[in-house]
């Protein structure tokens, strides 16, 4: 695969055969970014569970004590009396079946996050094949279906992050922008390890978390040591 020659110029800087410390890592990370616009930086951690297996998901919802450093875009699906409050909490479309209807018609999808009254899931599942595909699906364990709309509006707003399992047993999540420096970044990076560890499911056997890379959007993955927090 044919890299930049900034990514090389930042690749040369990093060990790819050392488990740099959590801290070190995302200085690193920051030093060695070289685009020209504010990097995401990324963390992708590898579990020691099989997907396929209802009793071994590893899914939650954590808000990153420094956000993500991006704008959220919050949809919520709720009956008509409740739009004045979602829109209060900030979020920016609230709605019901026009909504569903604007999606499915339209292909709409200006929005990065959802949220859905329990009443409304009826009417939200038929929107199961074009959300789910995209991870925009509601879902009680992200508390993104809950009665509690605007606490819900609010968090998401606020940096909040849903983190789950794909197929190959990794959890992507964003844990902000370079810009946010390596202490910010640490804090964010404990606080959704702290998370992910937490949520170690009963059934998992033998080393939980088998590996642990950061990277910018454009830069080199840095390997972490992610036993120690």
């Amino acid at each position: 695969m044919f890299r930049g020659k900034k990514y090389q110029e930042s690749a040369k800087q990093i060990d790819r055969n050392t488990l740099y410390e959590a801290k070190e890592g995302l200085e690193l990370i920051c030093k060695t970014a070289s685009a020209k616009f504010d990097e995401t930086v990324e963390l992708h951690v590898r579990l020691g569970v099989d997907s396929r297996h209802a009793d071994q998901q590893v899914r939650g919802a954590i808000v990153l004590p420094n956000g993500t450093g991006k704008t959220v875009r919050v949809l919520v699906f709720c009956k008509d009396e409740r739009k004045d409050e979602a829109i209060a909490a900030g979020a920016d479309y609230a709605g019901g079946m026009d909504l569903v209807e604007k999606i499915q018609k339209e292909n709409w999808f200006e929005f990065d996050t959802v949220i859905a009254s329990p009443d409304m899931m009826g009417v939200v599942g038929r929107l199961g094949k074009v959300l789910g595909p995209k991870g925009l699906m509601p879902s009680p364990k992200a508390v993104s279906v809950t009665p509690d709309i605007a606490k819900a509006v609010k968090e998401a707003k606020a940096g909040k992050i849903e983190y789950r399992l794909d197929k190959t047993n990794i959890i992507h999540c964003p844990i902000g922008k370079v810009s946010f420096g390596a202490d910010k970044l640490f804090e964010n990076y404990s606080a959704l390890m702290g998370a992910i560890i937490k949520a170690k499911p009963a059934a998992a056997k033998g080393q939980y978390v088998k590996s642990c890379v950061a990277a910018s959007t454009m830069g080199p993955g840095v390997r972490m040591n992610a036993a120690k927090q």
